[in-house]
Order: structure tokens, then C-alpha cells, then sequence
């Protein structure tokens, strides 16, 4: 006879189904009324490190007995509230993280719950098949090739590294897995960037073996687009030195600006010298779904590869990166290690093949359900708002006569406070330099203060604000108040920088 022992294990983590039912529902109503507190409080508060590990408890030691899971789930989920910036906040404009979808939130704790390795097909079948056609969906709703090989990765970064990867392995000319980047034989790979390109294409450098001398930056226009004339001349040089070149970079919607590289001279130069064309599109590269974006956005169709980043303009929850590489052989010629794996005489994805990672979560299901919930045009209406309103708050800008309007592009509109009495003396020296610190100090203020979050851009050596909506809980309403209190605060700052520089 089985000992009680031998089919019921007593595990401190274990929990049994109506614990996890009354522990979830009061949790879920926990977090609902906080989020619908969000847009009424300040977007972040203003404390410090030792202000945050002090609130939360975080000096002592790993205790030594548990805590009731109720107790630490209630408390865990308002000390969190209470101590968190909020990108879910109508007035999160700052760097590119998007509100994220409440599905989204949901679908995380369905994907936490199964808990699959989406490394292999065997250990998550429906997950793969999952992933398998949300790759289809994001390349085709950026009119990309449907039949590309892609996959889920943490983000942007990421998944411009694995297009990077896949392409210094298909244009190297040698076995670069296998003798890598310094055998004496090899020749030195080029890379191309223009100077607005994000620091993501110095670590691919790095981590490849490259280095990141490897990067050939290319100068940009007074619009902070790659100067095509100038890349074409780099690659001719480096060619003639017997030099490779081997990948160039266009950014479609760069993080400081919006600005987008012309993608299609750019495509037609690299086709012309059999040279790999990634575009940066992690940012903006869904507005390509748009129809009144930018025409440039049309040419990552001719990519060989594309970056895009779902948690970004597909307002995923973190994490949510999406590679996508025209030739899906290029991926496993950059990655796998084993043979083509068949299941039942139909070939399946092991996604170890086709990334860097072994252990894989299973990241694409809320894109999946989002997707699903809202289809093709409720992301076009989304993302077209998110414009539309960049626009309106560069309007409303030049209609300040205390703002600068800087640049406008995609969703980002960027901005700098101009006191009314040095307005006639912009560009002088002493007053350039004044206004830069003015600025800084702005920005301080108002990340700190909460009101309104926005982060910085360098424009043509001048320090501006900039505002990056990518946030389907913006109104009109919280682009016009941005204004008002960007105004409002800089007015304050100004007569502070004033009153101290007169003692």
C-alpha cells in the first residue's frame, strides 16, 4: 500500500486551485482599480534609490520562513503602484515604450501558466505555431514577404543583432562560423550606419567579432537622413582596399527625430553591390501599415531583413521584439547547429535554430492576441492617431510664443523653451548656451514633477525636449496641457536661472 507521501507532495510553492482562484480574482481586482487610478495621478514621483529600496523593504536578507501569498501579492501590487513610472500614463511621452495593451497583461499570465520552452517544437507545439503566424501577420501588416523566417526576441536591440548575424554570415565569403573574423585569410567586414543610428549597431559589432571599428558612419543631411551619395562612396573605397562590405543600415524612424534614411535609394544601391539591406524599424516601421505615412516606409518590402519591436507600436506588454529575414535559410545558416527536424514526415521550427537563445518564452502570444483582438485596421486607426496627435502638439507648439518647434516626424515632435525677451537673439553664443542649460534644467523638472514625462534630443547642436507618442490612452486634451506646462514650469525655471546667475 502507497504511503500518503508517495502521491501528494507537500511543496512550500504548491497551490491548490481555489487559493489560486481567490488569490487571482482579488489580485486582478486589485491591479483594475489601480490602473484606473493611473491617469489621474503623476507619472512618476520624484524619489530617490535609497527613497525606493527604503518603501519597499529591500535592505534585509532573504528570510528565512515564507510569507502568506495573499499578504505579499496585496502588498507587492500597490508598493509597486506606488513607487513605478508609468508609461501607461496619457502623458508618458518620453523614449519609445508604448502603453501596454491589456490583453496583453492578461495574455502574459495564460503564457505564464503553460509555461512553454518555444526552443523547441516538441515542448511547445501550440506556442510555436503561434509565434509561426505571428511573424506572418507583423511581416505581411508592413508589407513584407509572408513566406520570410522571423521570430520573437526581447526587443529592438535584439533583434536587430540577430539581423545582423544572419547577415555577416551570408556575405562574409568564408566560413565565418567556423574560422571566425580573425583568421589571417579572412578579409575585414564593413558595416554601414548613418550618424542618427541607434547604439545597437556598436554591440552587434562587439558581440560579432567585428569590433566596432568595423562601422563606416555615414554623414546625414540637415533632415538627419544617410547621405546616399557619401555611403556609395565608402562602399567604392572600401571595396577597392579589398575590404567586404557587408551590411547597410537604414533607419526607418530614428529614436532622437523620426527621421527616416531613404530606403529606397538606399535598397537600390545595396542590390546594386550585392551588399545585405537591414532597416532599423523597430520604431517605426509599423507606421509603413499606414497609409498616409511616409513613402520611404514602402521600401522595407525590399529589405533583407527587418527590426520592428511589437512593444513598441503594437503597444505589447515588455518584452516584444520581432527579426524578421527575408530567406528564412539565412537564419538557420547564422544559428542552427542540427539538421532540419520533421515531426510526423511535416517539417517543424525549433526556434533554437533560429536565434540565439535555447530556452525561450513564450513571448508572442499577447502580440498574438492583440492582433486578434483589434485586427489590421484597429492598429492603422492606433498609429495614425498617435501621428496625428504629434502633429497637433507641433501646431500648438508653433503657436506658443514661449516654445520652438524643432523637428516633427512619425510621433515624435521635438520642442525647446525660448523666453519671450531672447527670441530676437536666438543663435547668439552666450544665449544658445543659456537656453541649452535652461533646457536641461527643464527637462529635469519636469521628469521629476510628474505632471508630464518627456525625454531629450540634440538637434543641430541645440539640447531641445522631446515628446514620442506611441500611447493609445493620449487625448487631444494631454497634448494641449503638455504644452501649457512645458510653458508654465519653463517660465519658472528660467527666472531661477536668471536670480542665480545675478548673486
Amino acid at each position: 500500500m502507497k504511503d500518503h507521501h508517495d502521491t501528494i507532495r507537500a511543496a512550500p510553492l504548491a497551490m491548490d486551485a481555489e487559493t489560486f482562484r481567490t488569490l487571482g480574482h482579488r489580485l486582478v481586482d486589485q491591479l483594475a482599480a489601480a490602473l484606473e487610478a493611473v491617469p489621474r495621478g503623476p507619472v512618476t514621483r520624484d524619489e530617490s534609490p535609497s527613497t525606493v529600496r527604503e518603501a519597499l523593504g529591500l535592505s534585509g536578507p532573504l528570510p528565512e520562513s515564507g510569507t502568506d501569498p495573499g499578504v505579499l501579492l496585496e502588498q507587492t501590487a500597490r508598493l509597486l503602484f506606488e513607487h513605478s513610472l508609468f508609461n501607461a500614463h496619457p502623458r508618458f511621452f518620453g523614449y519609445i515604450t508604448a502603453s501596454p495593451a491589456p490583453i496583453g497583461m492578461l495574455g502574459d499570465l495564460l503564457a505564464a501558466a503553460v509555461n512553454p520552452n518555444v526552443g523547441a517544437w516538441t515542448l511547445s507545439p501550440a506556442a510555436t505555431e503561434i509565434e509561426a503566424q505571428t511573424v506572418r501577420w507583423i511581416a505581411t501588416f508592413l508589407g513584407y514577404a509572408e513566406d520570410c523566417g522571423g521570430l520573437l526576441v526581447s526587443g529592438g536591440n535584439m533583434a536587430n543583432v540577430v539581423c545582423f548575424l544572419a547577415a555577416r554570415a551570408a556575405k562574409a565569403g568564408w566560413e565565418i562560423r567556423e574560422r571566425g573574423v580573425a583568421d589571417e585569410r579572412s578579409r575585414r567586414l564593413r558595416v554601414y550606419g548613418s550618424a542618427e543610428t541607434h547604439t545597437w549597431i556598436q554591440k552587434a559589432a562587439d558581440i560579432s567579432g567585428l569590433g566596432t571599428a568595423s562601422i563606416r558612419w555615414i554623414a546625414t543631411d540637415r533632415d538627419q537622413r544617410m547621405d546616399v551619395s557619401a555611403l556609395r562612396r565608402q562602399i567604392e573605397r572600401d571595396r577597392a582596399v579589398g575590404d567586404v562590405p557587408c551590411m547597410v543600415v537604414g533607419t526607418a524612424g530614428s529614436v532622437s527625430t523620426g527621421a527616416i534614411d531613404p530606403l529606397p535609394e538606399i535598397a537600390a544601391l545595396c542590390q546594386e553591390h550585392d551588399v545585405w539591406f537591414h532597416v532599423d524599424g523597430a520604431y517605426g516601421g509599423f507606421a509603413a501599415a499606414v497609409p498616409d505615412a511616409p513613402g520611404e516606409l514602402r521600401a522595407l518590402a525590399l529589405a533583407d531583413s527587418v527590426a520592428v519591436d511589437p512593444h513598441k507600436w503594437l503597444y505589447a506588454p515588455l518584452e516584444a521584439g520581432c527579426a524578421l529575414v527575408r530567406d528564412p535559410a539565412r537564419l538557420r545558416a547564422a544559428f542552427a547547429y542540427h539538421p532540419p527536424y520533421y515531426h510526423f514526415n511535416e517539417q517543424a521550427t525549433n526556434y533554437v535554430d533560429y536565434g540565439p537563445q535555447n530556452s525561450r518564452g513564450f513571448r508572442a502570444l499577447k502580440v498574438w492576441l492583440a492582433l486578434r483582438q483589434v485586427g489590421a485596421s484597429g492598429y492603422r486607426q492606433m498609429i495614425a492617431d498617435d501621428m496625428r496627435l504629434s502633429r497637433a502638439m507641433a501646431d500648438a507648439v508653433q503657436r506658443c510664443d514661449e516654445l520652438e518647434l524643432m523637428t516633427q516626424a512619425l510621433s515624435i515632435t521635438t520642442f525647446r523653451y525660448v523666453p519671450r525677451d531672447l527670441r530676437s537673439q536666438i543663435g547668439e553664443a552666450a544665449v544658445e548656451q543659456h537656453l541649452d542649460a535652461l533646457n536641461r534644467a527643464l527637462l529635469d523638472r519636469l521628469q521629476r514633477e510628474g505632471e508630464v514625462f518627456v525625454s531629450n534630443a540634440v538637434i543641430g547642436n541645440r539640447y531641445a525636449l522631446r515628446a514620442c507618442i506611441v500611447n493609445f490612452h493620449t487625448t487631444r486634451a494631454d497634448v494641449d496641457a503638455t504644452i501649457d506646462i512645458a510653458a508654465r514650469v519653463g517660465r519658472a525655471v528660467d527666472a531661477e536661472l536668471r536670480s542665480h546667475a545675478v548673486r
